[in-house]
């Protein structure tokens, strides 16, 4: 079952039933992610997570839909015992659009002076999702 986030849902806010039910969602979405990462490589990963997914219905509100995930899912994570670095956060991510049928893009990217940095974040439209802020990265991968 997912929450929906259509133009409604996202001026009004979420229920407490809503809420939990996303909660659920993230937490069953973290896990899957978690485990496929464990058996498989990473592109693979990132297919299975996205092969739910629907075809994109043109929601013209994708972009803000998926900023609400976003911080849904930072929020969620953060209190949980799990590893829920950049990475983890952005497969979840992934995988909570590709169910309501939004196409995005994983981004994964590097800095490799003076300190080797990496961070991965997603992006609908070339418009991330998640804080790419930091140093300036070179893009090294986009899935």
């Amino acid at each position: 079952m997912t929450v929906p986030v259509d133009a409604d849902q996202l001026e009004r806010g979420f229920t407490p039933r809503q809420k939990v039910v996303l909660g659920l969602e993230i937490v069953g979405a973290y896990s899957r992610a978690r485990w496929l990462l464990w058996r498989t490589d990473l592109p693979t990963a990132v297919a299975r997570l996205r092969a739910a997914s629907s075809r994109h219905t043109g929601d013209t509100h994708a972009h803000r839909a998926g900023l609400r995930l976003g911080r849904a899912i930072g929020k969620t994570l953060r209190h949980l015992p799990f590893d829920s670095r950049c990475l983890m956060r952005s497969l979840v991510l992934t995988t909570l659009l590709a169910q309501r049928g939004i196409e995005s893009s994983l981004v994964i990217a590097v800095t490799p002076e003076p300190e080797f940095h990496a961070h991965a974040w997603v992006e609908i439209g070339g418009e991330p999702l998640l804080d790419p802020a930091g140093p300036p990265y070179s893009r090294m991968v986009e899935m």
